[in-house]
């Protein structure tokens, strides 16, 4: 199964990056994590995303805040699936990420999850590697299954 990447604009990220690995740990999927800034070192930003496919990778996560252009700088140089996770900052509640993020021009598509959405960033990129993966299919709808026992269980406590 073709692997995962995870890069992230600065170590800062973390936090939302770790809602990421702990679905993709859960779900036994192979990735990578990388710091890769899009500003600071556009050269091996634009060097991962041209080898991503030659290096066994599937989907690319990116996580950014502020001006979050990392996306964006990763798809215009692959056209593997790239999703984009905008961190919030202090200036802005990560408005300004998700709108650098989720507005990108044609021809260089990005999906975006919500601001600081680690974990449905880590599971739409295993939904799209399920699409030939019954396995890991069947591991999604057990998650979906079992978040559906819990809400009904707290419905019913209510």
């Amino acid at each position: 199964m073709k692997k995962i990447a995870l890069i992230m604009g600065s170590d800062s990220d973390l936090p939302v990056v770790n809602k990421a690995t702990s679905i993709l740990d859960e779900l036994n999927l192979n990735y990578e994590t990388h710091i890769y800034s899009a500003h600071r070192t556009p050269e091996q930003a634009r060097d991962f995303a041209l080898g991503a496919r030659e290096n066994g990778f599937g989907v690319i996560i990116c996580f950014a805040g502020m001006a979050a252009h990392l996306a964006g700088a990763i798809a215009a140089n692959t056209t593997l699936p790239i999703i984009g996770v905008p961190i919030k900052s202090k200036a802005f509640e990560g408005m300004d990420a998700l709108l650098s993020t989720v507005q990108m021009p044609p021809g260089i598509p990005v999906a975006t999850v919500g601001v600081d959405a680690g974990k449905n960033a880590a599971l739409l990129a295993a939904e799209i590697l399920s699409v030939e993966d019954k396995d890991l299919e069947s591991k999604l709808n057990n998650i979906r299954t079992e978040a559906k026992k819990q809400v009904l269980k707290k419905d019913e406590k209510l």
